[in-house]
């Protein structure tokens, strides 16, 4: 893997690029195309809580994790968990489509234990499906905030693009917009 560790509010210092770099490293295995992949690390600081965010750029999906903690190393520890966390649901979700998905090509799914699916677990319970409306970023805050869910898509009437909008963590809002416009 190939690493890019920032520091927001602190200094990446040569004992946290190491740990880093040491406890991310044992995920080689995870991964079939080795050199190719890249991780990259933001460490950050706020009063008392360090945060860790990690994304590993997989040329079919990233994979990503965020984590806070009083502890910048149980911070780091917790992340790694999360990741090998979410790798064991895709190797479930793979093994459920038969092959179907493309994760196939970065991942060997032989390395990652299997995660024991209970009942119910990951079982699509409702679907809904509404015609997009062309809007203004705006009237979808609005639309979202009158509905009370932490997300609206819509479409974007300005550049014809499904567009979704939600409340992000850290306060103020974001949108996720498609890159093909609708023809």
């Amino acid at each position: 893997m190939k690493y890019q560790i920032i520091g927001k509010n602190i200094e990446v210092t040569e004992g946290i690029s190491h740990a880093l770099t040491s406890k991310l490293s044992k995920m080689d295995k995870f991964f079939l195309i080795k050199d190719d992949v890249e991780c990259r690390v933001v460490v950050s600081a706020h009063n008392l809580v360090q945060k860790v965010e990690v994304t590993i750029f997989l040329p079919q999906m990233p994979l990503r994790a965020e984590v806070e903690d009083p502890d910048l190393y149980a911070a780091i520890d917790l992340a790694i968990d999360k990741l090998e966390g979410q790798m064991r649901k895709i190797k479930t979700r793979m093994d459920r489509s038969n092959g179907k998905l493309s994760l196939g090509k970065a991942i060997d799914f032989d390395q990652i234990q299997e995660e024991k699916a209970e009942e119910g677990d990951d079982v699509i319970v409702r679907l809904k499906s509404y015609y997009l409306t062309p809007m203004s970023i705006d009237e979808a805050i609005t639309r979202m905030e009158a509905l009370g869910h932490p997300f609206f898509m819509y479409l974007d009437e300005e550049d014809d693009r499904i567009s979704t909008v939600y409340i992000r963590n850290d306060g103020g809002y974001g949108v996720i917009q498609a890159e093909n416009p609708i023809k």
